[in-house]
């Protein structure tokens, strides 16, 4: 596999970028991605196993987290900054801050910046010498050319099929990643709905020069979520998601019993804050303790592809060896 824009920007030998997932990217997994050739990235509270309201506490908990990471590889690697929500600008901004200015300290490789008013953020990135990635919630043209306005190094475009918090309006993979490569200079890395090496090819087909890949690195021996969600996700069919609103964007989970409580919400009136707090409130029962049926259990609509847990290296190394050989068959078939 050639190296392209994306690997020389980042200094990497694939370009396969695992997404960053509360609470469960820590630094044994981002290690073992960024050892295999792709570059790991730290999620928020990634190694903790409790919640907590206190600034210094949160910066410091990734702080750690790095510093874990350099004992495990030498290679690079990112650390996600997730940014207030544009219908509440004031939500976290004090966590944001404090993070951003952690990652800045411990002359982070890479950052994820998570969200849409990234502005506020880039040029203190770029000052440190740090590549800057931009994953849009909100994602669309205007937003993606806002960011490369920013500044901003390389735009990763997840579809609506992706885990997690996606865009509000809805966009698939195969509509929103071509018109974003259409419209920017910069590379573009797509996700959402992408697991193996027949993803891969068909992201580089819509113009794409890398993939972000966030469910299948949860069913990986090195990710710290629950073995039952780990369980779920392997046992998952095609309609084992669904996606409901809150106030970072459409929320894409295993459906179980949480789910239909925030889509009784939704329907009934609710509002997203009451949805997003019913949702997060549930996170660690779900992704840390296990709950798969009363827990959030965020994950893509790609579940229903995954049939078996493997090392993270085995992820990377499937997924390129996978890649090249359709790339020959269709070279040889065209």
């Amino acid at each position: 596999m050639k190296k392209n824009r994306v690997c020389k920007l980042l200094n990497i030998e694939y370009p396969i970028i695992q997404a960053p997932m509360l609470w469960i990217t820590g630094a044994k997994l981002v290690a073992a991605v960024s050892n295999a050739g792709g570059l790991g990235v730290i999620g928020p509270n990634a190694g903790s196993t409790t919640m907590t309201k206190d600034v210094a506490e949160t910066g410091e908990r990734l702080r750690r987290e790095i510093q874990r990471v350099r004992t495990l590889t030498s290679k690079p690697f990112a650390v996600n900054i997730v940014l207030p929500p544009p219908t509440f600008p004031d939500l976290g901004k004090e966590f944001t801050d404090r993070t951003a200015q952690v990652a800045v300290e411990e002359k982070a490789p890479a950052v994820v910046i998570t969200g849409e008013n990234m502005e506020n953020y880039v040029d203190q990135f770029k000052r440190a010498g740090i590549t800057v990635l931009c994953r849009g919630l909100s994602i669309n043209v205007e937003i993606a050319k806002r960011a490369e306005a920013a500044g901003i190094d390389c735009m990763i475009a997840v579809g609506f099929e992706g885990g997690g918090h996606t865009g509000i309006d809805q966009l698939p993979t195969f509509v929103l990643v071509p018109q974003i490569v259409r419209a920017l200079k910069i590379p573009v890395v797509a996700g959402g709905g992408i697991v193996d090496g027949r993803g891969m090819v068909a992201a580089f087909a819509l113009g794409a020069e890398g993939i972000y890949m966030g469910t299948r690195f949860m069913a990986t021996t090195e990710c710290d979520t629950h073995p039952n969600v780990k369980k779920a996700i392997i046992e998952a069919i095609d309609t084992s998601t669904v996606a409901c609103a809150g106030v970072m964007g459409m929320a894409r989970g295993i459906r179980n019993n949480l789910t239909e409580k925030c889509l009784k919400v939704a329907a009934g009136g609710g509002s997203l804050i009451d949805v997003s707090m019913l949702y997060r409130g549930t996170i660690i029962p779900g992704l840390l303790e296990g709950d798969v049926t009363d827990g959030s259990v965020g994950c893509g609509a790609v579940a229903g592809m995954i049939t078996d847990i493997k090392d993270a290296a085995d992820v990377v190394k499937d997924v390129v060896k996978e890649a090249e050989r359709i790339v020959s068959e269709l070279k040889k078939n065209m």
